[in-house]
């Protein structure tokens, strides 16, 4: 236990041949991608600059992708980005760090609980907070649940994206059984605060274990559901295998984390690498591609699913009993009644609201292993209760910045099964 090891993508994976490798359907086709413009008697092409989004479905938000076409061949993609721009990173220099909690739920929204997390470590490692047992559990289980929720959206709207809508229906469905526990939970389904400086919002409620218990129960088989229709489909395969390659040295050279490095052969996960929260004391595998593709992108983002079932199920069978919250009134809200009641709470809930939490001099970095990949939160301190400098690490701006060579030769029907591929939310690129 706590030993890293990897698996490859044929873990649990229906549709393996007799050696135990995963079954790469042949084309079958002509690849169409020759020369273009060496017609017969000299005729060529014009390229063609073509605007996808940024209100196009298949870049997953306000997205704007200027394509330059030899024919239905990409010769350059650019990405534009900045329709979303909220500027966050400057609104959290503004604000207490227990105020910029609900910042991050607006980054990566489809995995909000693990954003809440990262940003109280973050402000905890720069006032040397050590947060309790039970909380630290409690956040695996919410980092957890959000990497699930995560690859769930992305493996139902990537089919989509490729003519696959029933799958679309079972992740979706799977994924509103995981937001009625994140909402029983926290009150919300995207706007979630999870997290506190030093703790959490709320334990998790009555009925909460059962609850995952069955999720993880069932989560599974939904997946092998999902794999009978797509993992061997022809045209699934057809579409994924061979499109987009990025080698390892490619993936290290663009810094990409996540899915996206693994897939191209990197063993590298930060849960593993750099543990936090006792990461290192759970047993699970980290899934590790050979291709680099479309393909194997899609494998390793179903493993990592089957692997964070069998995190949540560790975390609930060790999951201890005791606060949520550390036992300091300079750092956590007073209870209400003591603050109703006692003279010397009110004050420190007086204090916290009107002055917040002070941090020492200095700066802070601390990642996790979000869905996407390595997401950071940097704080640079005065001495006050505001941070001089905050600034996130996105997985999904920094993982973007290789789809122009992922794209480079491919039909522009590959764009859109490349771009799904990269898992980007724009909240998060357009801090």
């Amino acid at each position: 236990m706590g030993e890293k090891r990897t698996v490859g993508l044929d873990l649990a994976t229906p549709g393996m041949d007799a050696s135990g490798q995963p079954v790469r359907v042949p084309l079958g086709v002509a690849d169409p991608r020759g020369e273009i413009g060496d017609v017969e008697g000299g005729i060529g092409t014009e390229h063609l600059l073509l605007n996808m989004g940024p209100q196009h479905p298949a870049t997953h938000g306000v997205l704007r992708l200027v394509v330059e076409l030899d024919g239905e061949v990409v010769v350059r993609v650019i990405p534009h980005i900045g329709y979303l721009h909220s500027g966050f990173e400057k609104l959290g220099e503004y604000r207490f760090y227990n105020q910029i909690i609900p910042l991050t739920d607006r980054t990566d929204y489809l995995a909000p609980m693990a954003n809440n997390v990262c940003l109280a470590m973050g402000a905890e490692k720069l006032m040397g907070i050590e947060i309790t047992e039970r909380c630290k559990v409690l956040r695996v289980i919410a980092c957890e649940m959000s990497r699930i929720i995560s690859h769930l959206v992305w493996l139902g709207t990537t089919a989509v994206d490729l003519g696959a809508f029933t799958p679309f229906l079972w992740t979706f469905q799977e994924r509103e059984r995981m937001y009625d526990l994140q909402e029983a939970w926290t009150g919300a389904r995207l706007t979630t605060s999870l997290t506190r400086v030093g703790g959490l919002m709320a334990d998790i409620p009555e009925g909460f274990e059962e609850g995952l218990r069955k999720c993880c129960k069932r989560l599974p088989k939904v997946l092998d559901e999902a794999e009978r229709m797509l993992t061997n489909s022809a045209i699934w395969c057809a579409r994924t295998q061979g499109i987009g390659v990025l080698s390892a040295e490619d993936a290290i050279n663009f810094s990409m984390s996540g899915p996206m490095i693994r897939a191209s052969g990197v063993d590298y996960d930060v849960r593993k690498d750099r543990p936090y929260l006792d990461y290192e004391t759970y047993d699970f595998e980290v899934p590790i591609g050979e291709n680099g593709d479309v393909y194997d992108r899609y494998l390793v983002r179903l493993v990592e699913m089957r692997q964070s079932v069998r995190i949540l199920e560790q975390a609930l069978d060790r999951l201890p009993d005791g606060p949520i919250n550390v036992d300091d009134p300079r750092v956590i809200l007073p209870p209400k009644t003591a603050a109703m009641n006692d003279m010397e709470s009110m004050i420190f809930h007086f204090k916290q609201v009107m002055e917040g939490v002070r941090a020492p001099a200095g700066e802070a970095y601390v990642a996790i292993e979000n869905g996407k990949g390595e997401l950071g939160t940097y704080f640079v301190s005065d001495g006050t209760a505001k941070p001089v400098r905050w600034r996130i690490r996105p997985p999904s701006f920094i993982n973007l910045s290789a789809l122009p060579k992922m794209a480079e030769g491919h039909l522009i029907a590959d764009l859109i099964a490349i771009n799904a591929s990269v898992d980007i939310v724009m909240g998060e690129i357009d801090r």
